[in-house]
């Protein structure tokens, strides 16, 4: 039996270009895994193997492989950086024990970085950080590490302390045995040696060894007696404090280094094995039932308990498609058939293989604690939990985010239609922030997704990957719909004409919800006006008819209705007459209760170099844009603002353009807000031109 203290389960993650993939691709060389280094910049990275990934130089869907480390078997996922992929961070964090969290030592806490710390926060997962690129110019570990404290709010535990920055960074110090790493040659990583700590750093190392020595023994109350006598504590000692706070998230050890460079990844290493849990040191997963409520049982990580797993990722290759499983407790053999507790349906597992990027090897078997990729899988999705037939449980599932964007496609040809369908099948099956739908009207097909670069990879893959040319109509923006005021309504379905007919009377109340409550539906009726057994029916035509607006067809949202009375005909009442009723009383009512479009407004966060800070935020105004705050760093500006999406489009040409080139910026959705009337007006009056053409 597989001995569980030697697994770590961890993910790579961090703000675009900070060095995520770089990382993990000296961490697979030092473990032997690899013995040719590939570079991001030159498209040969080992996990980034789409081609529009080694095009592009990012990192567009999570990639699996794992390694060993002083006999600790690591299974590793590196995750996307730009803020469009994040689904898959939360994904990938939601079945890791571990991370290591990697900022780069000149942009510091950049955008993304403060998401994927969320998710983490959210998520419960243990971190290191690893302050990378501290050979570039600007470069400052000790500023990263106050922004890290004041941005992310998070505690930082200094483990090392560079010696030189820039072109002069050759290694670092290691607080706790007071030894320097010093790197000779930047090409080969075992170019170390280990020396004393150089004089000018003796009293900083002093000084941060003992604010180190202090918080580790927070954890221990005996251990911080004997130290507060004058008893000096053992490394030992140390080293078991920090891992207990690192996994009860009380700090997290900080590293840093050079990754391009070779210098300071054995540490980050070491420090995986020393601080990070093992499956199981994690609190275990909550089961739930079919509700989504918490049941109180737990799946144990442990091989002999029933078999437990959530899959996380469905990814379809040349060899069909893969679902990647988090095994929580028990385990599965190939041929094994196991119940999918989400769909009610059996599996049979076909293959289990472990993944290192786009290679697989053969496993006959995977145990808790494990991340596997099974093949054989039919009707799995992403968060879909997998168990012993005999014992039925279900994981908490996943909630992924709406799509803010849309884009019409059509095959360029009708023999390439049915090509279309299967492979937008599969895209959605593989990334569950991605979403299809076809307009009644127009027949047209729907893609929406978090971002334009999202959409446009989208596009991407289904040309090149699957080979189906389409022609692509303009973004369009998911607007939603809402109402501002109370109205107070009656109406009646009646269609009698001899023999049985329809018939229902309905009273009702219809009025703006909370901010954020969706659809609420209650019923006040008294005395059988409206019997109960018509209640559901009612309900279910007003959420269903709150899909189509009333000013252009957009959903509505934070709407509550309340039935207060009606009446019924003992004959010609039912279900369906009411149903037609709810229907009649939202065209009558909803044009009478102040309906207002909203549009989605986005959290943009924009760096900019100092010179160009006036042209960024005239930009940012002219695009109705709320500057939130601008910070300063050593390398330029960073301007926080909130903008409507319809203004955002092409939006990084435009930066790139004002600031030289140098400008970067991400956004992520905030929240909907209500619409100034001349754009509703010109939204809505383009939204009829369209279905007009489309008659």
């Amino acid at each position: 039996m597989t001995d569980l203290s030697l697994y770590r389960n961890i993910g790579i993650f961090a703000h675009v270009d900070a060095g995520k993939t770089t990382t993990t691709e000296r961490i697979l060389s030092l473990t032997g895994k690899i013995h040719k280094l590939g570079e991001v910049h030159d498209g040969e990275a080992t996990t980034d193997f789409m081609d529009q990934e080694r095009e592009r130089g990012i990192t567009i869907q999570s990639a699996a492989t794992s390694c060993v480390w002083d006999d600790h078997r690591f299974n590793i996922i590196d995750t996307p950086g730009h803020v469009d992929f994040t689904i898959e961070v939360y994904r990938s964090l939601k079945v890791l024990d571990g991370g290591v969290g990697v900022f780069c030592g000149s942009g510091g806490v950049e955008p993304q970085s403060e998401t994927n710390w969320r998710y983490a926060n959210e998520s419960a997962v243990a971190r290191i950080i690893f302050i990378n690129k501290l050979d570039r110019m600007g470069a400052d570990m000790y500023r990263v590490v106050d922004q890290i404290k004041t941005v992310l709010g998070a505690n930082p535990l200094v483990m090392v302390l560079p010696i030189g920055t820039e072109d002069e960074f050759t290694g670092m110090v290691d607080i706790l045995t007071e030894k320097a790493w010093v790197w000779t040659d930047s090409s080969d990583p075992f170019s170390y040696t280990i020396q004393d700590v150089p004089e000018d750093m003796l009293d900083l190392v002093e000084e941060y060894r003992e604010e180190l020595i202090e918080t580790a023994l927070e954890q221990d109350d005996d251990a911080m007696e004997a130290y507060l006598e004058g008893e000096e504590p053992s490394i030992e000692t140390i080293k078991a404090c920090i891992r207990k706070g690192t996994i009860a998230l009380d700090f997290f050890p900080t590293y840093c280094g050079s990754a391009f460079k070779n210098k300071g990844v054995q540490l980050i290493l070491d420090a995986v094995v020393d601080y990070l849990p093992s499956p199981t040191e994690v609190p275990p997963q909550p089961e739930v039932d079919l509700e989504g409520e918490e049941t109180g049982e737990y799946a144990i990580v442990d091989a002999e308990n029933p078999f437990r797993a959530l899959a996380f990722k469905i990814m379809d290759d040349r060899f069909g498609a893969l679902t990647f499983i988090r095994v929580y407790s028990g385990k599965i053999s190939k041929g094994t058939t196991v119940l999918n507790s989400s769909t009610g349906k059996t599996e049979r597992i076909g293959r289990i293989v472990e993944m290192h990027a786009d290679e697989r090897i053969e496993l006959d078997g995977a145990q808790a604690g494990d991340i596997v990729a099974v093949l054989g899988m039919k009707n799995v999705q992403t968060g879909h939990t997998l168990c012993d037939i005999k014992n039925p449980a279900v994981l908490e599932p996943m909630v992924f985010p709406e799509p803010v964007i849309s884009i019409a496609v059509a095959p360029k040809d009708k023999g390439a239609s049915e090509k279309m369908g299967i492979a937008i099948g599969k895209m959605i099956a593989e990334d569950p922030s991605f979403r299809v739908e076809t307009d009644e009207d127009s027949g047209e097909t729907i893609l929406k997704g978090m971002g334009e670069l999202h959409l446009d990879i989208k596009i991407d893959i289904l040309r090149r990957t699957h080979g189906v040319e389409v022609e692509v109509g303009k973004p369009q923006v998911a607007y939603r719909e809402t109402i501002t005021e109370r109205i107070e309504d009656t109406y009646t379905h009646k269609k009698q004409s001899g023999g049985s007919g329809q018939f229902g009377r309905i009273d009702y109340i219809i009025e703006p919800g909370e901010s954020g409550s969706g659809y609420e539906f209650e019923s006040s009726v008294t005395g059988g006006n409206v019997p109960r057994e018509y209640w559901p029916a009612i309900e279910k035509a007003f959420g269903l008819i709150l899909d189509q607006g009333v000013l252009a067809g957009f959903p509505c949202l934070d709407v509550k209705v309340n039935l207060t009375d009606g009446a019924y005909h003992a004959v010609d009442s039912s279900a369906m007459a009411f149903e037609l009723a709810a229907r009649g009383a939202y065209r009558q009512s909803m044009p009478k209760a102040g309906p207002q479009l909203l549009e989605p407004i986005m959290k943009v966060d924009v760096f900019t170099p100092e010179d160009h800070v006036g042209d960024v935020i005239g930009d940012l105004n002219r695009r109705r844009g709320m500057i939130q705050s601008q910070e300063a760093g050593a390398t330029g500006v960073r301007i926080k603002a909130s903008v409507p999406l319809s203004e955002m489009f092409g939006y990084i040409g435009d930066l790139r353009t004002m600031t030289s080139g140098r400008g970067q910026f991400s956004m992520e959705f905030e929240s909907y807000l209500p619409c100034p009337k001349n754009v509703a007006e010109e939204v809505i009056k383009e939204v009829k031109e369209r279905a007009a053409a489309k008659k």
